[in-house]
């Protein structure tokens, strides 16, 4: 008898790893991630890497229903080719073009970052004094940690302690709002102590912004345009964005695919700038080699690590130094970058220093994680990179896929043996164990349902879903397989 139990129990766990296979491969296929052909890469001229990447592009921009992208890419130190892909806006049948500015989120920090160094080389700003020193009627909110020692290089490196800040206050372009120094009084208000650590915050950026205005006299638009923007030959670059502006930015769309109209942020210096990826890109070529701002003394030192303990951010990357994300990639290279995301809007630059590459890819859609991690391992492999840290996304994308096909398994187990077996009767800790474990679940989902943004539906906006729906469903089953064999005990005992 009992090896007629053990051989049965073999037989469920073989039957649920058959199955989950089964599964994950069907919800890849139909998800389309085996459908994207793969291709030799290393080595191609230019042309044949762009005619592949025209192909590629169009592919993933349908498969994960993007709108419109902007692409630009740098090799041997300079720009060799800008291109877009899709709409500006859908509705209306707006083609982006070339030269359409576009919001670049957070890149935004890394071109702030030179401004700041900027102010540095001129020796008006020193980056490890206190950065009160430099702020003028300006004062700290009461808090728990001390925020006179802050410097400009936590600012800069994300370890002065500042919160991430409400990015969830957008305004219509035209329309009144309040001003970065009101913002930035209500939320600088530091959640540990300066030097403890790296904690993401687009409010130490913000801060920033009102530093250069103290210092120059000139609004952080005016001092970027001229210190930075145009010296770097960055024309289409601006913070500004007028209702009548040609061309106008695209219309932003969200993960459930929704229109959303341009909007601007109360503040600037950590995600209000508006750009072409060939504005970008020669951002990103100058961070190469010698330039017209920087010493290259200055940009080594943005490129160096501050903070290797990163959090969330240390999945793919090694490190952050000033205003950038550092790796070290798989030929020894090392490798910086900065993404960008608000509502709406998904992007990415990274470059490679020692070899004069880099690639810029700008999207509106948030959906578009999945598509920029395709994008940078192709140009990876195409420069001999093997990979960049981004392109782990595609190996969580298929690590998903086994945990929903894993899920739905157990679910169709579950109720393929309650219809077989229901009239069995079940021990009492069974069924308070698969009762408590569905209701876990189901507050796992409501919780979710409630929250303004999950980081898993931002990185992988489709299979989230199928995540939470086959979730759901084993709760159901679970719920259903506890309730009925106690059913079935009280018909028995009448």
């Amino acid at each position: 008898m009992k090896n007629t139990v053990l051989f049965q129990g073999y037989k469920i766990w073989a039957w649920f790893v058959l199955l989950s296979i089964l599964f994950s491969l069907l919800i890849a296929l139909f998800y389309g991630s085996l459908q994207i052909k793969r291709t030799k890469l290393s080595g191609l001229p230019l042309d044949e890497f762009k005619a592949h990447m025209d192909k590629r592009i169009n592919a993933l921009m349908k498969l994960y229903d993007i709108p419109g992208c902007s692409i630009a890419l740098v090799k041997d130190f300079e720009i060799v080719w800008a291109v877009a892909y899709g709409y500006a806006d859908v509705e209306s049948g707006r083609v982006l073009k070339v030269d359409t500015p576009m919001s670049v989120q957070s890149i935004t920090k890394s071109v702030t970052a030179w401004g700041i160094m900027r102010l540095a080389e001129k020796g008006l700003i020193d980056l490890d004094a206190p950065v009160l020193q430099y702020l003028r009627n300006w004062q700290f909110q009461h808090s728990d940690y001390p925020t006179e020692k802050i410097t400009t290089r936590q600012l800069l490196s994300h370890t002065a302690g500042m919160p991430l800040g409400d990015f969830n206050h957008i305004y219509a372009v035209g329309g009144a709002m309040p001003s970065n120094r009101d913002v930035t009084a209500r939320e600088a208000v530091p959640t540990r102590e300066a030097g403890a650590g790296f904690s993401y915050s687009n409010v130490g950026y913000n801060l920033l912004e009102i530093l250069i205005e103290d210092v120059t006299g000139q609004s952080f638009s005016e001092y970027m345009r001229s210190e930075v923007f145009l010296p770097l030959g960055m024309e289409s670059a601006t913070f500004e964005i007028e209702t009548a502006a040609t061309p106008y930015p695209p219309t932003g769309y969200d993960l459930s695919g929704k229109p959303v109209p341009v909007y601007l942020y109360p503040s600037k210096a950590s995600g209000g700038l508006f750009a072409t990826a060939r504005d970008i890109a020669r951002f990103a070529a100058a961070g190469l080699k010698e330039n017209a701002v920087l010493n290259t003394g200055s940009v080594e030192q943005m490129h160096q690590p501050e903070s290797y303990k990163i959090g969330i951010y240390g999945l793919v990357f090694d490190a952050y130094g000033l205003g950038h994300y550092i790796e070290k990639l798989p030929n020894g290279l090392y490798s910086v970058s900065h993404g960008g995301q608000g509502k709406g809007i998904m992007t990415h630059f990274q470059a490679v220093p020692e070899s004069g590459d880099a690639i810029v890819i700008l999207t509106n859609s948030q959906r578009s994680w999945p598509f920029i991690a395709y994008v940078l391992s192709d140009w990876a492999q195409w420069r001999g990179f093997t990979s960049v840290g981004m392109g782990r996304i595609i190996w969580g994308h298929y690590g998903l896929c086994a945990v929903i096909g894993m899920l739905i398994s157990a679910s169709l187990l579950i109720l393929l043996r309650l219809i077989v077996g229901s009239h069995r009767q079940k021990r009492t800790v069974f069924t308070v164990l698969k009762t408590g474990t569905a209701a876990i679940l189901l507050e796992i989902l409501i919780w979710c349902v409630f929250q303004k943004y999950l980081f898993i539906t931002s990185v992988f906006p489709v299979l989230a879903m199928w995540l939470g729906g086959s979730v759901l469903v084993l709760s159901i089953v679970l719920l259903l397989s506890a309730s009925l064999p106690a059913c079935s005990r009280k018909r028995n005992k009448i």
